[in-house]
């Protein structure tokens, strides 16, 4: 039993194909673009204190402009994900504050509400704790963290993903809506 337990461990050698520099490319440039418009619209807020570079944005990034096909970079899973996570993150941090409890139980409840709701979306994990353990610009948002700068920077980048991901040929964005 122990020795069916360990070997699930070793794993198995991954069958990589070469890299396509082509399909890297174009997830370059839904990167940029989308981190671009993000940064931009973050300088033009009227907002001095408003964060709209949120970290998790990153790990977006990569689904949204290198893994357009996966279930987790869809809209309805990098929005509301987000959005839920967020919310979930600013309500532990007003009931606990900046601790790492708080940061345990924003991050796994936020996991739990985006499995309840079929919006799982990696990069919410980060974004709850982000809304825990953030400066206190961020604190300073309270609830519109979610709406601006979270939701507001999934809505810039979907759109962005959806017009780069649709000029390659071979790429389909989104796969689903809902």
């Amino acid at each position: 039993m122990v020795k069916r337990y360990l070997g699930k461990m070793k794993g198995s050698p991954p069958s990589r194909p070469a890299p396509d520099w082509r399909d890297a490319i174009w997830s370059w440039l839904g990167a940029f673009l989308g981190m671009a418009g993000v940064g931009w619209l973050s300088s033009q807020s009227l907002q001095a204190h408003a964060l709209l570079m949120v970290g998790s944005f990153g790990a977006t990034s990569v689904l949204l402009y290198a893994a357009p096909e996966s279930p987790l970079a869809q809209p309805r899973n990098v929005l509301f994900g987000n959005v839920l996570s967020a919310l979930c993150g600013v309500l532990v941090w007003k009931l606990l504050g900046d601790s790492w409890i708080a940061a345990a139980v924003a991050v796994s409840t936020s996991i739990l509400l985006m499995q309840m709701t079929h919006t799982l979306h990696p990069p919410g994990g980060a974004t709850a704790l982000i809304a825990v353990i953030g400066s206190q610009e961020l604190h300073t948002l309270g609830w519109s963290y979610a709406f601006f700068p979270v939701a507001t920077g999934c809505v810039l980048m979907v759109l962005i993903a959806v017009l780069i991901n649709n000029l390659a040929r071979h790429r389909r964005y989104p796969l689903h809506w809902w």
